[in-house]
């Protein structure tokens, strides 16, 4: 983690001291997920405070829970303004407010996502280290790094330094993978 921090200092993202235990504890019941183990680790590290960065110890937690809203009022604005629909959510319903109760009690189900910076986003599940992160903006969603240190490089590096995972060298999440490989296909 200490390459992770001394990445994100050279690069000019302004840390503050890591979050303490109670800190996270506090974070996680509050907002009803789990961190996974590496972002844990770096946020008790070092906490980003950057523009961009949610600030967990800070950050209105109105503001905080607006950043974790972000995914599902992405794919609800989708599903009103652009006619996106699951199969698995059954027959759309012809009046907006019961299809957006159908969404929203369907992806409450799924991990949640977890913001890092901006729209990008870490799944709280499966608890382990090594979770894929996602570029999320509405149902255009990515993988943007294949864990969390691959994803930093690719945020902060300049785009011909990129270097997007291979599906296949990722961890599936369940529901976010499939709307990732869904758009592809």
């Amino acid at each position: 983690m200490k390459q992770s921090v001394h990445f994100l200092r050279q690069h000019g993202v302004i840390l503050d001291n890591g979050l303490t235990d109670a800190e996270i504890s506090k974070v996680e019941g509050t907002f009803g997920f789990r961190f996974p183990p590496d972002l844990r680790e770096l946020l008790q590290h070092a906490l980003p405070v950057s523009p961009g960065f949610p600030n967990w110890r800070d950050e209105p937690e109105s503001s905080l829970k607006d950043r974790l809203a972000g995914p599902v009022d992405g794919i609800c604005f989708d599903v009103v303004h652009n006619d996106f629909w699951m199969e698995e959510w059954g027959s759309k319903p012809p009046d907006t407010p019961t299809a957006l109760y159908i969404v929203r009690q369907a992806i409450a189900k799924v991990p949640v996502l977890i913001p890092i910076f901006s729209h990008r986003y870490i799944p709280d599940e499966p608890h382990l280290a090594g979770n894929p992160i996602f570029s999320v903006h509405q149902t255009d969603i990515v993988y943007y790094g294949k864990n969390l240190t691959h994803y930093l490089a690719n945020e902060f590096s300049t785009n011909d330094e990129r270097r997007f995972p291979d599906y296949a060298d990722v961890c599936k999440i369940r529901f976010w993978s499939q709307l990732v490989e869904d758009w592809f296909s």
